[in-house]
């Protein structure tokens, strides 16, 4: 296992992944939480090509992001985000109804609108033109039409998810969004087109992004062959 960064908090990432999955990998939610908030993080690097073993000690997917923050470590960007927040005290509203909002929001970005966004990217992207993916399209776009329009009608007259100020739960959703946004679902529904363009005109989320790009390391590259 290669040693870890000196810092109480490191988010683990990967050195390298192709040109179009840069600003999308997830490690970008936590890097948002630490910008908004002024937390200092390291970052570890490995390779999104050949996991090494010893990762799926601690993230048995081999997914990233990965996060140890002082004595513990965690995985799923969701548990990252609650964690990060109710230990550090920031981006999630103390009690009330503004807290249901975050949390009831946070997990509706993963459990409703990403498993959406998820097969949109699959038919309309990555299998586009399989025979499978034709079939598929019609009914996905009647079904993903449907629960947009149900999320914009709720997120109707909302500033920020759970209330006037920014929480996690808007970073869970934003980071989401900018997905859908690649599949005609946002830019034709208003409420949700001015909500992820507040999100991403927030100096911290530039900050998140350029940090992302900053680490990526063309030494985790595959090799080509006789190079």
């Amino acid at each position: 296992m290669p040693q870890v960064p000196d810092s109480s908090l490191v988010i683990t990432a990967y050195g390298w992944v192709p040109n179009f999955a840069r600003g999308m990998v997830r490690d970008l939610r936590p890097r948002w939480f630490c910008e908004e908030v002024g937390l200092d993080y390291s970052v570890r690097l490995i390779s999104a090509m050949k996991r090494p073993d010893w990762y799926f000690e601690e993230q048995p997917f081999g997914q990233v992001p990965y996060v140890q923050d002082g004595d513990v470590g965690l995985f799923e960007s969701g548990a990252i985000l609650l964690h990060l927040a109710e230990k550090h005290g920031h981006l999630l509203p103390e009690d009330g109804q503004a807290r249901a909002d975050a949390l009831a929001w946070l997990f509706a970005a993963f459990n409703s609108v990403e498993p959406i966004v998820f097969q949109l990217s699959a038919v309309n992207g990555f299998s586009a033109g399989e025979e499978w993916a034709k079939l598929r399209k019609p009914s996905l776009d009647e079904t993903a039409n449907q629960r947009f329009d149900r999320l914009a009608a709720g997120m109707e007259g909302r500033e920020w998810l759970a209330g006037e100020e920014f929480s996690i739960a808007d970073i869970a959703m934003a980071t989401t969004l900018r997905e859908a946004d690649n599949n005609g679902m946002i830019a034709t529904r208003p409420v949700l087109a001015s909500y992820l363009e507040r999100a991403l005109a927030r100096p911290a989320w530039k900050s998140a992004l350029d940090a992302q790009f900053n680490d990526f390391d063309d030494s985790f590259a595959p090799q080509k062959e006789g190079a």
